[in-house]
């Protein structure tokens, strides 16, 4: 019984998966073929090409792992209970190894940036009275 049902299970998923496919390539090479074609004056594409494009854009855009979702939960809990566990030492070590590595990402005040641009603008005049 228990066969019987997966086999049923996998032919399902493979026909509503061939039918997204022939849908999603449907839509993509309509779309192209009747909205860029017509205002871009790009040549049109075919079903084949369509796939190809969405394949690609999957690629690009999408990556083949999935959402973020469950892990980043997972990996945001998991950071939030070992940052729980450290001593205040620890912490400050963690920010200083993480600043060292990132330089100067992260949340900077304005006070910080504009006073940080002011002393790299005051140390360009000098360099160039230097040179004169």
């Amino acid at each position: 019984m228990k066969k019987r049902f997966r086999a049923r299970r996998v032919i399902l998923f493979i026909l509503f998966a061939a039918i997204a496919i022939f849908v999603f390539g449907s839509v993509v090479m309509l779309l192209w073929n009747n909205v860029l074609a017509q205002v871009t004056h790009v040549s049109t594409i075919t079903f084949v090409q369509a796939l190809g494009i969405l394949v690609l854009a999957k690629i690009l855009f999408g990556g083949f792992r999935g959402g973020w979702g469950p892990r980043r939960y997972y990996w945001k809990q998991r950071m939030r209970e070992k940052w729980n566990n450290m001593t205040p030492d620890e912490r400050e070590k963690f920010k200083q190894e993480w600043q060292k590595r990132c330089g100067h990402w992260g949340y900077k005040s304005w006070y910080d940036s504009a006073s940080s641009q002011q002393s790299q603008a005051s140390s360009g005049s000098r360099v160039e009275s230097s040179e004169l």
